[in-house]
């Protein structure tokens, strides 16, 4: 830290107790007063400095006996006033950044000017701020965090005010780019090669290089007033809002323990407070710092990690932040929730009444607001149709990945008995359609849901489970749900009509390639016909693609079984209730299709069956006919 040495005389002051005495060999004539400590002094060289000594010492004298005068106001208290009477005698002081503010504002006050003396005390506190420490990082903040103490005094100078534009300046400046010499903020200085100095020599070592948040560290130790302002003018010089959002979190992060469990409370020390002693900041001046970054910050995305402002969020609720700051903070989440992982969403219930383990409301609130800036940013689809296909790749979109995490988060919350089914519902039907390429996660969470709800009502289920779509379950999750008592009727039944559907389709694909396949192999087999191997693995792939094949038959052939028993029952269930036919409850159940589908697969599967029949009848009478005319001749 830069010094500048005033005055030549040895110190001739010694303090006894509350009392400080001046060793001239002369008896004192005047006794100052600053709060509980009293200076023993000499009238002349006092008044020979300071036009406000002068008239109190004028005053105090008139009345005679001890000239006693008080200065309880004097900026800096006693520790200034020493150095003051210091200065007045001529005795050596020292001008550092840490006390330059008080001296300057005490001169100031007692009105040090060169009327009474040239080299007087507000000349040289002012040459050395302006050449000195506003032109050093360091200097200027140490100036600047004893500014605090004395906040009118220095700005009414207008100090606060010139350091902060000293610190704003250089943090918006690369210090790479500085020329020589430059001090850096770590204290170390450069040659004009770029090699660092160590007492005036080249060590040859070079220097880091300097990334944007080397000032984030520094500027965290000020008050939240000072820090405040520091941002603005930051902003002023037109520092980019990602910096500033950078040393916003380091800051929060100081002062705020819950934004880093890992971190001790001794490393979380506050200076919230003037002068603080170290301890950690109480509830109220954490309260008062998340409002304040959540006013500083701007409502722009992708400032603050999405971590760190559920970080925010949940200490937000702990404090009883006011509402704005809650659905500010739930609204900067919500701009960027594709960024979430399933553990940030799963908060807890800080309210009274505890009515759920996790907040609910409030996921749905985030999701609410990125959903509305989707729609506003145009990316409400995240594909296109043409010709009949689906373009594009919807698993990579936001909205995809958001709709995956809100399933995944639905099945965290499902096993909650106290989590009412039309919370449940309101946040599973929140996510649009197409945001979900498949309803396998919300088949589970709602699976989940039916099983820690056994008490639900038929129709509850029903309801329940029309939010997903049976015809975007996956083959493995139609195998699971037909075979799910937990599922009602009719869901089974959609279930297994989709599922002989998926496999039909599957079937038909498996021909499609199989008839390739056989070509391919013939052109192989022709190729290779003079090898035995070429035609030993052929007939290896046509056994394994037949046995493909004949499972696939039989597990067409076991749900068509199981669609016709299940037929069977909802017609009895019909006749009960006084419905005669399957086709009302065919229709009821929205399955016409799949009967006429149905009738016109025994139909085909009948005539084949009468077409074989007559081929072998004809069969056996050609083989009669043979056998008489042999026997007749």
């Amino acid at each position: 830290m830069a010094c500048m040495k005033l005055g030549s005389k040895t110190d001739a002051f010694q303090r006894q107790g509350r009392a400080w005495f001046c060793t001239t060999g002369l008896p004192s004539d005047i006794v100052v007063e600053v709060g509980e400590m009293s200076f023993h002094l000499h009238k002349f060289p006092l008044l020979s400095r300071s036009g406000v000594l002068e008239r109190l010492i004028a005053e105090a004298s008139e009345g005679g006996g001890d000239c006693t005068i008080t200065l309880d106001d004097i900026p800096g208290g006693a520790k200034t006033m020493e150095r003051v009477a210091k200065f007045c005698y001529g005795v050596k002081l020292e001008l550092t950044a840490s006390n330059v503010v008080y001296l300057r504002s005490a001169a100031e006050h007692l009105e040090m000017t060169e009327e009474y003396g040239e080299g007087n005390l507000i000349s040289q506190t002012e040459v050395f701020l302006n050449q000195v420490v506003l032109r050093s990082w360091k200097d200027s903040l140490k100036a600047l965090q004893s500014c605090d103490d004395i906040l009118p005094h220095a700005e009414e100078l207008n100090i606060t005010k010139r350091c902060i534009e000293s610190l704003a300046v250089k943090a918006s400046t690369d210090p790479n780019l500085f020329g020589w010499p430059v001090m850096e903020h770590g204290g170390l200085m450069q040659s004009p090669g770029g090699s660092v100095l160590w007492n005036g020599i080249s060590t040859g070592a070079r220097p880091k290089n300097s990334s944007s948040d080397w000032w984030y560290e520094d500027v965290s130790s000020l008050t939240l007033p000072i820090y405040k302002r520091l941002i603005s003018g930051m902003e002023s010089r037109g520092i980019k809002q990602e910096i500033i959002a950078g040393s916003l979190t380091f800051y929060a992060k100081k002062y705020l323990p819950g934004l880093n469990r890992h971190q001790g409370t001794s490393e979380s020390s506050s200076r919230l407070k003037p002068m603080g002693l170290g301890s950690p900041p109480s509830e109220e001046d954490q309260k008062l710092l998340l409002e304040e970054v959540d006013r500083i910050l701007p409502l722009q995305k992708g400032l603050i990690s999405t971590k760190v402002l559920f970080g925010l969020l949940r200490t937000a609720m702990i404090l009883r932040a006011s509402p704005t700051c809650i659905s500010n903070l739930e609204r900067r989440i919500g701009m960027q929730l594709d960024q979430a992982t399933l553990e940030d969403l799963l908060m807890p219930n800080f309210s009274y009444s505890m009515e759920t383990l996790y907040n609910v409301e409030c996921v749905q609130r985030m999701l609410e607001h990125f959903l509305a800036m989707d729609q506003v940013t145009g990316g409400a689809s995240p594909c296109s149709v043409d010709d009949g296909r689906l373009m594009g790749s919807p698993s990579l979109t936001p909205i995809t990945m958001v709709a995956k995490l809100i399933d995944g988060y639905l099945a965290e919350v499902a096993p909650d008995v106290n989590l009412k089914l039309p919370k449940f519902q309101s946040l599973a039907a929140a996510v649009p359609d197409y945001a979900r390429p498949l309803d396998d996660g919300l088949y589970r969470a709602i699976d989940i849901y039916l099983k820690s709800h056994p008490w639900l009502a038929e129709s509850d289920r029903e309801q329940l489970c029309r939010l997903m779509d049976c015809q975007k379950l996956s083959l493995e999750a139609c195998t699971h749900a037909a075979q799910n008592e937990r599922l009602p009727l009719r869901i089974i039944v959609q279930v297994l009509f989709f599922e002989q559907l998926q496999l039909r389709t599957s079937i038909a694909g498996c021909f499609l390639v199989s008839d390739n396949l056989d070509g391919s192999r013939q052109l192989r087999s022709g190729l290779a016909a003079s090898t035995e191997g070429g035609w030993v693995t052929a007939v290896r792939e046509n056994q394994v693609l037949k046995v493909g094949m004949d499972n696939m038959r039989t597990r067409v052939s076991e749900l068509e079984k199981e669609c016709s028993n299940m037929r069977d029952e909802i017609e009895k269930l019909g006749r009960s209730k006084g419905s005669s036919t399957w086709g009302s409850v065919s229709k009821k159940f929205g399955f016409k299709i799949k009967s006429q589908m149905c009738s016109a697969q025994e139909g085909s599967v009948s005539n084949q069956n009468n077409g074989s029949g007559k081929i072998e009848k004809a069969k056996e009478k050609q083989t009669k006919h043979k056998e008489n005319s042999s026997l007749d001749g």
